[in-house]
């Protein structure tokens, strides 16, 4: 689960706005020291093993299965097949192949330790720097359409309500059908062409919605940010989410879930935490949503408030991508005897597991080892185990870099969309009020909808609606500061 707004290039053309975004990229990678280029062993071992998986015996070919993502991905971790359960009438068996590493890195050999050094994919402006080099991540380990690839095969039943009852997870050879596009997906879907399995997708979908209400969680349906740029101009906007998106991730939510109730189980494991949120940041978020002309009544909580918003209009768009700041405390728990003091993700109301993007996250290709090792009755690798105390620091480095990546480039984009405006006078609200110095604060401007830095002559008026003028939108320096009007 991202805890930031993800900005993709929707149109980039050759004039000096699109130079000044590409050159930005380039100097974020600089300054963090980050590279899409791996080091030559790397990328030698990375092909040797592409050119000589170690395919499993299982041979699951016959299973129709399909990839759903964004239509620029070639990284594909998952891909999915839904039937109805033969055994229970009203339930489901969801097959959820999940991309299998094991096939291509060997413990500790360059590809392994490059990857636990990069810890996982930066993201932003259509910029990828990868965790593993593309031969593996975008071709041999990517379940791309009409491909037999190694997988990691989570087999879950749910019943009538939604509720998953049973797993078990193989390893086994599998083949998409089809690579799927969000948009694409939603058309069969809402036209009445997608097979059966696309169309339980919405079913189950729904199902796991409704049982994630009724436990009290919350799964923020973060909207992505498009930025278009063309001669000297550029724009900025939220990009409209389907509804296959919040189905398409339940079912990794359901995954997760099921991966980490066969860890509790057995005492020995990889968690994905997040505490309880701090009563300070519940009262910016309501600050928030005044800015964004969003009523909050204070009798509603918190997870009812998220799903009462509507992800297509561009203010409840903002309003989500403003609720990730509830997910900041994230982290990870690795545990081998004892289950942990606090093992529950709290937004989720569960215990939880990241194990469904192994091509793009390192921690999930351990949690995959161990749930595979669970469900066949082995023995959990030494070199799992060896590192599990140590993995929760390497991934927090990691959440870190990748979230200052994703920053950085969202500071790039907006000072670029308000580069032209520096002057102009604003609608805004204060939301945030620096405790060492009462002057100075954060606003939240609706239209574009944007956070800054604010000055004031004297004390900011916390939550308050104001007008504030642009003094500064400098692209170089990725830097955005209004000041009281």
């Amino acid at each position: 689960m991202s805890t930031e707004r993800v900005v993709r290039v929707r149109k980039a053309g050759e004039g000096v706005a699109a130079a000044a975004l590409r050159d930005g990229v380039a100097a974020i990678q600089a300054e963090m020291e980050v590279s899409a280029d791996f080091p030559p062993e790397v990328e030698e071992a990375a092909a040797r093993a592409a050119a000589a998986p170690r395919l499993p015996d299982l041979d699951r070919t016959d299973l129709p299965f399909v990839t759903i993502d964004p239509a620029s991905s070639m990284d594909l971790d998952q891909a999915l097949h839904i039937e109805r359960d033969p055994d229970h009438h009203g339930g489901y068996v969801v097959h959820y192949a999940i991309a299998d590493l094991a096939a291509f890195i060997t413990p500790g050999d360059p590809v392994d330790a490059e990857a636990n050094r990069r810890g996982e994919t930066l993201y932003g402006a259509d910029s990828k720097v990868p965790l593993h080099p593309k031969v593996i991540s975008e071709d041999a380990g990517s379940l791309l359409p009409e491909q037999v690839r190694p997988a990691l095969l989570w087999t879950i039943k749910v019943d009538a309500t939604g509720e998953g009852t049973d797993v078990t997870v193989q390893r086994a050879r599998v083949r998409s059908t089809a690579r799927l596009d969000y948009a694409a997906a939603q058309r069969s879907i809402d036209d009445g062409t997608a097979t059966e399995s696309l169309a339980l997708l919405e079913e189950v979908g729904r199902l796991r919605l409704e049982r994630e209400a009724a436990r009290g969680g919350v799964s923020l349906p973060l909207p992505e940010q498009e930025v278009v740029v063309d001669g000297d101009s550029w724009s900025l906007a939220f990009r409209e989410l389907l509804p296959v998106e919040q189905w398409n991730a339940q079912i990794s939510l359901l995954t997760g879930f099921a991966a980490a109730s066969l860890m509790v189980y057995a005492r020995v494991g990889l968690l994905r935490t997040l505490p309880d949120p701090d009563p300070r940041d519940v009262q910016r978020l309501h600050r928030t949503a005044k800015a964004l002309g969003i009523d909050w009544p204070a009798e509603l909580i918190y997870p009812d408030f998220v799903r009462s918003l509507d992800p297509m209009r561009p203010t409840h768009a903002a309003m989500v991508a403003a609720c990730t700041r509830l997910l900041r405390g994230s982290g990870y728990v690795g545990f081998d005897g004892e289950v942990p003091a606090e093992p529950q993700h709290a937004a989720l109301a569960s215990e939880y597991a990241h194990v469904t993007a192994p091509l793009r996250r390192l921690g999930d290709r351990y949690a995959g080892e161990i749930c595979v090792a669970l469900c066949s009755g082995d023995e959990v690798p030494d070199w799992v185990t060896a590192k599990l105390h140590e993995l929760p620091e390497t991934l927090r480095a990691s959440a870190q870099r990748a979230s200052r990546y994703e920053h950085s480039i969202l500071d790039l984009v907006e000072a670029g969309v308000l580069a032209q405006r520096v002057g102009d006078s604003f609608d805004a609200v204060v939301v945030e009020v620096d405790e060492n110095d009462a002057r100075r604060g954060e606003l939240t401007v609706p239209d574009p909808a944007v956070e800054a830095r604010v000055l004031g002559s004297s004390e900011l008026p916390l939550g308050q609606a104001i007008r504030a003028r642009l003094a500064r939108a400098d692209v170089a320096a990725r830097s955005v500061e209004f000041e009281l009007a």
